[in-house]
């Protein structure tokens, strides 16, 4: 029991003693009171039995949880992240990507070597009530012999990024599921499979 907030959707693991997070959201003073680095560094070791951990910066707009890195990047395997990519220099989402993805080329795993990084596109802005939701194909889900992956009505986009992951992981399902309802509550599949704690 620890007097720490940590969200499921700010956490991403390859299985071999890496965990993926960024610092907008775990180093934010609203969360556990402005915990330097390393203190929370600790905290993922110790508790998630982690042995490194790699940092990226920002999240998508219209994220109200500070950046989970499950908008922006995901482990598929121990060694391969797949990383959401914005095309559009004149998108808010251009330059926070751009970054992420830069910090992920000079990323290592907990043994030194470096990933394999895929890039997956963005879907076109989702707008909801003049508010940018944060929509992205990264907040899928694994299951059982399947991976269902969130679309947005964008048939070029959905298609191209349920292309990318089909190729990326051959021994799954890979199901696209249309999360133009539920991105209103600000996120997609991920998010929904998070557990919701006992009062």
């Amino acid at each position: 029991d620890l007097d720490i907030v940590m969200e499921g959707g700010a956490v991403d693991f390859n299985g071999e003693g890496t965990v993926l997070t960024t610092s907008s959201c775990l180093l934010n003073r609203n969360r556990n009171g402005g915990l330097p680095r390393p203190e929370i560094e600790r905290y993922l070791k110790t508790y998630y039995g982690q042995r490194h951990v790699v940092w990226l910066g920002d999240g998508i707009a219209g994220d109200d949880t500070d950046g989970h890195v499950d908008d922006l990047a995901r482990f598929v395997d121990a060694r391969t992240i797949v990383t959401a990519v914005e095309p559009d220099s004149r998108d808010e989402n251009y330059r926070v990507l751009r970054d992420n993805r830069r910090r992920l080329d000079r990323a290592r795993d907990a043994d030194g070597r470096p990933f394999a990084v895929v890039e997956l596109p963005m879907p076109r802005p989702v707008v909801h009530e003049g508010m940018r939701l944060p929509a992205t194909y990264v907040n899928f889900y694994f299951v059982n012999g399947g991976l269902l992956v969130p679309t947005f009505g964008d048939p070029e986009r959905d298609r191209k990024a349920l292309a990318i992951l089909r190729r990326v992981i051959p021994g799954r399902t890979v199901v696209g599921v249309d999360c133009r309802a539920l991105i209103w509550g600000l996120g997609a599949i991920h998010c929904l499979t998070q557990q919701q704690p006992r009062f």
